[in-house]
This record gives structure tokens, C-alpha cells and sequence, in this order.
């Protein structure tokens, strides 16, 4: 593939995901922030990467661990920099148990997990249709 449509590959990815993520909030919460758009795609992208990069058969739910880690790590760096350096008050879970910093917490690690497999799915799908990838097939354990 051609370094531009790859590019463009990509940047379609991000938009779906930062889209889709954002949405996510406008539903759950009533509002968002650009910044989650920003988040959003890079943690869709990511969980993309997994699945595409690593050479080994994984279960599906191998890589919803994966990305609820990565979703996490991800939330982690973006809650350190619009929240508590640049002081955008996006998000705080310190009212919430097992919470880090009020930046990340269980609940929603866990939360990542369930919803990583949308995210699994609706990726493997747009490069199966979109970019005519490798059909994607899963292995559950």
C-alpha cells in the first residue's frame, strides 16, 4: 500500500473512532470535549494496531484485555495532560473507588474491556470492506 492511502487509511480510522468515542460521551454524560475526539481516535487506532501487528493467533479476548490497557494507558496520559497540566477539569474519578490520580479508574478499566470488542469488531470490518483487507475471523479463548 502506498504511503498516502495509508495515511489516509489511518486518518479515516481516527475519525470513526474519535467520532464514535465522542458520541460514547454525549450519550453517557450529556457533553463532551474535543480532547476526547483526540483520545478517541488514537484509542481506536491503537486497538486496531494490536490486532493488525501482533504475529501471534490471539483470542478475542486477549485483545480486549489488550486494549482495555491500552484505552486506560491512553485515558491516563490525556486525563495528565488537558486535566491536571493544563487544569481543563475534562474528567475527575477521584470521587470513584480504585481511582489513580482521579485520572483513570477500575470501573472504567472495565468498562474499556466490554466496550473494546465494538471497537474490535467495527475495525476489522472497515478494513475488511473499506480497505480490502484480510477477512477477519476470531478465536473466542
Amino acid at each position: 500500500m502506498k504511503k498516502w492511502m495509508k495515511f489516509e487509511k489511518y486518518l479515516f480510522l481516527f475519525f470513526v473512532g474519535g467520532a464514535a468515542y465522542y458520541c460514547l460521551e454525549i450519550i453517557s454524560r450529556g457533553y463532551s470535549h474535543y480532547s476526547m475526539f483526540l483520545c478517541g481516535g488514537l484509542c481506536f487506532i491503537g486497538c486496531g494496531i494490536l490486532n493488525e501487528s501482533v504475529k501471534i493467533e490471539m483470542s478475542l479476548i486477549s485483545q480486549m484485555v489488550l486494549s482495555s490497557l491500552l484505552i486506560t494507558a491512553l485515558e491516563f496520559i490525556t486525563g495528565c495532560i488537558v486535566n491536571l497540566w493544563l487544569g481543563w477539569k475534562v474528567w475527575d474519578y477521584s470521587r470513584l473507588p480504585y481511582n489513580f490520580k482521579g485520572q483513570i479508574c477500575l470501573i472504567f478499566s472495565v468498562a474499556w474491556f466490554f466496550l473494546s470488542l465494538a471497537a474490535i469488531l467495527l475495525d476489522d470490518y472497515l478494513r475488511y470492506k473499506l480497505f480490502d483487507e484480510e477477512k477477519p475471523y476470531y478465536k473466542i479463548l
